[in-house]
């Protein structure tokens, strides 16, 4: 084990030197994703791809949207599954042979997005140091580093020619020394696949050791939070560990979850540090305190170009880069990156509260959003609006879905069906909340509910205690970064979770 001065003396310097570095890229945004993108299309100009879109011909933005383009993952896959069969050069140059599984919320297909090790190293471990010396630089009494984290990870195997699993799990067996040493539980657990006996494992590795910090999914880790409470018969979790000051999070949208953090972390000391990371490549970070935006890392080896959401479904799409835009609007995020990802549409949805420095918040996906009505009710929305009923009915959300009632001979309307911790005091004040904040954040929804003509008073669906949790277990989705879906333009999920709740 390192000793803490020395250990003391390297985050020093790694804060100075990083931080010195992500304010000269703030200062520079266009000058660094201009050369960001020299550097993608240098390395890549001999490969498969790069041939085909004559790489070689590309000095400027310009070429490079015009010889290449934009695809969604169906449209590059022939090329990852030339990669998965072994080929090299594809992509990227060289071979790759790690793919990180990500899986859609509603079916049980699986996308495989290939991670090189340029990735592994100037995109996901260059964000992990990065939360890290934002953290230390925004928190100098911080004393983090003297205990252990927590890491909650998903699992991996290997497939013919190549490895594949959960990012995280992949992540976690190439961290370095001085990671490890602090990270709990051992590898043999944070790698299981019984998610069940997993969580039984960490509650035992963990209750007698000095945590300090948390990172994983919300849902997931409220999973472990209460496991490790019940097990010890400790009334919060700063009974069991008083030292903790700082969860790191992400995946999902962390306002519905926040009421029951509190609760169980009822401490002045502790922090929440949102980060933006995802199979594809880490994005953003948090860096200020209390703030609820992200600042976009723009020297990751990650090439951003945007298209508003409005102009997503047309034919001819206006893409446009980061010096172009603008705070207050939907954008939908195509990102070029070091894993061989070109021009590949995301799907999430973002807006920039700020172009100086590029500061961002997650409003949604494009597949994920309900526009049955003409309403375009987005994730952020609905995040909010149940955050808000909860808070003033002394509600507690584990988890919730969406989905339309079809217009028969009245008028549609959203059914939430909501597994609820503890239920609100006045169910109906409830709904009152709910939909009155839907109606002040999102002006179309409140067009469609004027006099109940078109969309009428929400409805809620009460489900059981663990019904989410064992549709997850049906479907083989348990940890990781599997999550329920939230909103849906079809009855499929909604109606399978109530086939459970029978």
């Amino acid at each position: 084990m390192i000793n803490f001065p020395f250990k003391n003396s390297i985050l020093s310097t790694l804060i100075k030197q990083r931080i010195k570095k992500i304010n000269r890229v703030k200062e520079n945004p266009l000058e660094s994703q201009n050369k960001v993108l020299q550097t993608l299309i240098k390395k890549a100009e001999k490969t498969v791809f790069g041939i085909e879109h004559k790489f070689d011909k590309i000095s400027n933005y310009e070429n490079f949207k015009n010889l290449v383009p934009s695809r969604k993952y169906e449209e590059l896959y022939p090329y990852i599954e030339q990669i998965r069969q072994g080929y090299e050069n594809i992509l990227w140059p060289g071979k790759t042979k790690m793919f990180a599984k990500s899986s859609g919320t509603t079916n049980a297909k699986s996308k495989f997005i290939p991670l090189t090790n340029n990735t592994l190293y100037n995109c996901h471990f260059k964000g992990g140091k990065d939360m890290i010396a934002i953290y230390l630089s925004n928190n100098p009494e911080s004393k983090v580093f003297n205990g252990k984290g927590i890491m909650l990870a998903g699992s991996k195997e290997f497939n013919s020619n190549v490895t594949e699993g959960d990012l995280s799990a992949l992540l976690l067996e190439k961290f370095p020394y001085w990671v490890n040493s602090h990270r709990l539980p051992d590898m043999q657990t944070a790698l299981m696949k019984d998610w069940n006996e997993k969580m039984n494992n960490i509650t035992n590795q963990s209750i007698k050791k000095n945590i300090t910090n948390l990172t994983g999914v919300p849902s997931w880790m409220l999973f472990l939070l209460k496991n490790v409470i019940k097990k010890t018969g400790a009334n919060n979790i700063s009974e069991v560990w008083p030292n903790l000051e700082l969860y790191f999070h992400g995946g999902i949208n962390f306002m519905p979850y926040k009421k029951q953090f509190n609760s169980l972390i009822p401490s002045l000391k502790m922090n929440y540090l949102e980060i933006y990371n995802a199979s594809e490549g880490f994005f953003a970070i948090q860096d200020r305190k209390n703030a609820n935006d992200m600042l976009l890392m723009l020297d990751y080896e990650i090439f951003y170009e945007f298209i508003t959401r409005k102009n997503f479904e047309k034919e001819n799409k206006e893409y446009i880069k980061i010096d172009d835009v603008k705070t207050n609007v939907d954008y939908v995020m195509i990102i070029s990156t070091s894993s061989g990802l070109w021009r590949y549409q995301i799907g999430d949805i973002i807006q920039f509260t700020s172009t100086n420095p590029h500061r961002i918040i997650i409003k949604g996906r494009t597949k994920n959003c309900i526009n049955v009505f003409g309403e375009e009710l987005m994730i952020h929305n609905s995040d909010q609006a149940i955050y808000e009923a909860s808070l003033e009915t002394n509600a507690k959300i584990v988890e919730y879905t969406i989905a339309p009632i079809f217009m028969n001979q009245s008028s549609g309307a959203h059914e939430w069906a909501i597994e609820f911790e503890k239920p609100p005091n006045e169910k109906n004040k409830f709904i009152e909340i709910l939909d009155k904040k839907l109606k002040s954040i999102n002006s179309d929804y409140d067009a469609k509910r004027s006099n109940n003509l078109i969309i009428d008073v929400p409805q809620i669906y009460d489900v059981k205690k663990g019904v989410f949790l064992k549709w997850l277990e049906n479907k083989n989705k348990l940890g990781g970064q599997n999550k329920i879906q939230r909103l849906s333009e079809t009855r499929i999920f909604i109606e399978e979770i109530k086939k459970l709740n029978t």
